[in-house]
């Protein structure tokens, strides 16, 4: 790795390896640019709390690691009586790794506030496809009448599920199949559900933000 930018700590990633800063080498929430998606750096970079978010107008993949990461412990989810009122009674099915592919592309075509255009790229769509079909990243899948109405997707990593992003078509499908991520979490022994950054809407259903030190050491108590 080369060091680009020695006040933030943004590292230039070596074609030839895999390696990532390690946490001592961090400052910024950006700490690398550059790199592929090739399988092996990308569980490499969840291994050591890095992951990618988008990629720039020159083809550099940005790589992040945040000082504030948003977690929430799947036991901690805070279900309101109406969406419960959802889970018991709105006729939602709900399914796993049947449609990955759909949920992504779903995620990546969902209208956002605050964003003029979505992070997930078609090569993000490769790669991470690639990664479902090698077994290490999976899908929740919302249905509503055999039609895909909500969803969302990410990494298990260890005994943590890195999540990567969601998506609702009616009302209250993603937050019905984080409800039933968190029950199979519970389920299987998955003890964090990594939610990246900071998100009002997760914070309302029990997500908080923990120091990136602190993310980094469960990573490898889990």
């Amino acid at each position: 790795m080369e060091l680009l930018d020695p006040e933030h700590k943004i590292y230039l990633l070596n074609n030839d390896n895999f390696d990532f800063p390690t946490l001592e080498m961090m400052n910024d929430d950006l700490v690398a640019i550059g790199g592929d998606f090739h399988p092996q750096r990308v569980i490499n970079a969840y291994e050591n709390g890095i992951f990618p978010w988008f990629i720039d107008d020159y083809n550099y993949i940005h790589w992040f690691c945040p000082k504030k990461r948003m977690v929430l412990y799947p036991e901690q989810m805070k279900v309101s009586k109406s969406l419960q009122r959802v889970i018991n009674n709105k006729g939602y099915v709900v399914k796993s790794n049947e449609r990955f592919e759909e949920v992504i592309r779903s995620c990546a075509n969902i209208k956002r506030k605050h964003e003029a255009e979505t992070w997930i790229s078609e090569e993000f769509i490769i790669a991470y496809t690639q990664l479902f079909e090698l077994g290490f990243a999976f899908s929740i899948e919302c249905y509503l009448e055999d039609e895909l109405v909500g969803g969302l997707y990410g990494l298990l990593i260890g005994n943590v599920f890195c999540g990567e992003s969601m998506f609702a078509k009616e009302r209250d499908a993603s937050k019905v199949a984080l409800y039933y991520l968190c029950q199979q979490a519970k389920q299987n022994g998955i003890k964090l559900i990594d939610c990246q950054v900071y998100n009002e809407h997760l914070a309302s259903l029990g997500a908080k933000e923990i120091p990136r030190e602190d993310y980094i050491k469960l990573l490898k108590q889990l």
